[in-house]
């Protein structure tokens, strides 16, 4: 970066010497998996150009919108409606979970088998190395599983401007009831945050907003059906992941280009792989940025990522939410029913993810499925054993991984990986 962010860092709290050294393997992991691919898209440079300035230019932005009287609210989950803070003129952002850091602190405070995603959390709070956590006005945390519910008790005492929003955990009429009045109390929070009245213009504006990033991402995820694939599977995580940091109308508007020029690569049969690569199907725990780690594997052993069965990924932009109504109430209902389809592992029963995961694997003409769950993600991992008995029934190639944010076991996964991509490229 050519301008000196240092100040602006320092204002925020952040550890100077901690964040130094984040900054320094985020960009050594980012050249080494990311930009040593062969063939990238053009487009693919905007995102480069976001990932330079993700602590830079971005976080400039998020602090110039602050000076002039809009808010920032950092978020964890796709559950929280980023239609209701547009709608406020507000700025939703994702925040840091993908990468180890301060281990040793968290483990004071959370058991050392509480998974990777909800440490990474803690970790980046601990050691003030997030930019986006420091300059929120408002911090989401989401009671989907129990580790988090349990942990969010611990993120109380750490952030003080920390707002926990409950989920249910079956899809049945009092389910519903409950996200309903949780979007409600979370709409008049937002209100008393900011002082902006939300009214049905405004919640209509947002909806369109998140809507419009949402088709784009579905344009995109519509053109990796092609063989050959014109767009790796990092590429793609990639561009999801940036999805949660970006200005929304920028972005939509950079996949869109992106989009355009995959297009003309498909009509030119064009594609980062060969047309006979065997094509895979990610499925499971969500994928902050830096964790590159599974998609990684499974293209250095010659295979393709054609679908992300993810919350960063299809399960997080599946579906648009509604913009019919004369109320906000009315909204308000279009939002519940958007976001209770969502097919996370934390509700009970949960047979339409199985469903979904079949459905991709044949739309997207997948060879094989691998699940991947973060080690002591209860929901996915407990969820990921009769998925594999039950897909294995239905005639699906399917390979379940589990693993952390670490690179101590990548032998061993690269040997599990590589022999399953050998299985189905023989099939």
């Amino acid at each position: 970066m050519t301008t000196d962010y240092r100040p602006m860092w320092q204002n925020l709290g952040l550890d100077l010497k901690a964040h130094d050294d984040l900054l320094k393997n985020l960009g050594k992991a980012y050249q080494q998996i990311i930009l040593n691919q062969k063939k990238r898209p053009q487009k693919m440079e905007y995102l480069d150009f976001v990932m330079r300035e993700v602590h830079g230019l971005r976080i400039k932005e998020l602090i110039d919108a602050k000076a002039a009287g809009r808010k920032v609210i950092g978020a964890f989950c796709v559950f929280v409606p980023e239609e209701i803070v547009l709608a406020a003129d507000a700025i939703m952002v994702g925040l840091c979970t993908g990468a180890d850091f301060a281990l040793e602190d968290v483990e004071k405070l959370l058991p050392r088998n509480t998974c990777a995603l909800i440490k990474s959390a803690f970790g980046f709070k601990l050691s003030r190395v997030c930019p986006f956590l420091e300059a929120a006005d408002m911090v989401v945390g989401e009671n989907t599983c129990d580790g988090k519910k349990k942990a969010f008790e611990q993120m109380l005492e750490l952030v003080p401007n920390f707002y926990v929003m409950d989920l249910p955990q079956q899809k049945t009429a009092g389910g519903r009831r409950l996200l309903r009045l949780e979007y409600q109390n979370f709409l008049r929070a937002i209100f008393e945050l900011t002082g902006v009245e939300i009214t049905v213009e405004r919640l209509r504006r947002g909806i369109e907003i998140s809507n419009n990033k949402r088709k784009a991402l579905a344009r995109l995820s519509h053109l990796r059906r092609a063989e050959p694939a014109p767009i790796s599977g990092l590429d793609a995580l990639l561009i999801n992941q940036v999805a949660f940091y970006d200005d929304p109308l920028r972005f939509t508007d950079s996949i869109n280009q992106l989009c355009d020029e995959l297009e003309e690569l498909i009509h030119r049969k064009e594609g980062v792989f060969p047309a006979k690569a065997p094509r895979i199907l990610l499925s499971g725990c969500p994928m902050a940025v830096p964790n590159w780690k599974i998609p990684w594997l499974i293209e250095q052993a010659g295979a393709v990522v054609v679908g992300e069965e993810a919350c960063v990924g299809e399960r997080g932009w599946r579906n648009f939410t509604k913009t019919c109504g004369e109320t906000v109430d009315d909204l308000l209902d279009n939002l519940v029913e958007r976001y209770f389809n969502i097919d996370c592992a934390i509700f009970t029963p949960n047979p339409e993810r199985e469903e979904h995961i079949i459905e991709m694997a044949k739309d997207l003409k997948a060879d094989g499925i691998i699940h991947y769950s973060l080690q002591f993600c209860q929901p996915y991992s407990i969820e990921a054993l009769p998925l594999e008995r039950r897909l294995q029934e239905r005639g699906c190639n399917f390979l379940r991984v589990e693993t952390d944010y670490s690179m101590e076991d990548i032998g061993q996964l690269q040997t599990r990986i590589e022999a399953f991509v050998e299985i189905i490229s023989q099939i």
